[in-house]
């Protein structure tokens, strides 16, 4: 059923308790696995030229500057959870995503003609879901492909 599945990390453990139901489901199924970093927000605005840095532009064509300190970070921190993947026997592919987490996410899934999502969510609820978002949910709300929500270890709907 499933052939392609996308999977969001940000670097933390949390995010990272998606790892053993995507290996699951990929050794079981034989999915192909991408695993993402969406790195901070594009710096919009007036352009500069950082010396380690490149100019691109965003889908809507809109000039931005992305700092390759961000992504060099991100995309050793996917090579190591590739790797670790790999070495069980699931095939991996990570990719670095620039611009607004959710946004990015959920369109690459679509392009990438991805079947599933599978994302952690922080178990924030009531105000602190309010004042802090929340790139699961948004990515659930947006995502014209299903999205497979896990809960960390320890999560209380009361938390």
């Amino acid at each position: 059923m499933y052939q392609k599945v996308v999977v969001p990390l940000d670097g933390s453990k949390l995010a990272e308790c998606v790892l053993p139901h995507v290996e699951a489901l990929a050794k079981n199924m034989g999915v192909k696995v991408v695993l993402l970093v969406s790195v901070t927000e594009q710096m919009k605005g007036k352009v500069f030229f950082p010396e380690d840095g490149n100019i691109v532009r965003d889908r809507a064509g809109k000039v931005s500057v992305t700092v390759g300190k961000m992504e060099q970070p991100a995309e050793k921190y996917l090579n190591r959870i590739g790797k670790k993947l790999a070495e069980t026997g699931v095939t991996v592919h990570t990719k670095v995503l620039l611009g607004n987490p959710a946004e990015e996410i959920t369109h690459f899934a679509e392009e990438e003609n991805a079947e599933l999502i599978v994302i952690a969510t922080h178990g924030r609820s009531g105000s602190s879901r309010w004042a802090m978002g929340s790139i699961a949910d948004r990515v659930s709300r947006a995502s014209t492909i299903p999205v497979l929500l896990v809960r960390p270890p320890g999560f209380s709907s009361g938390a």
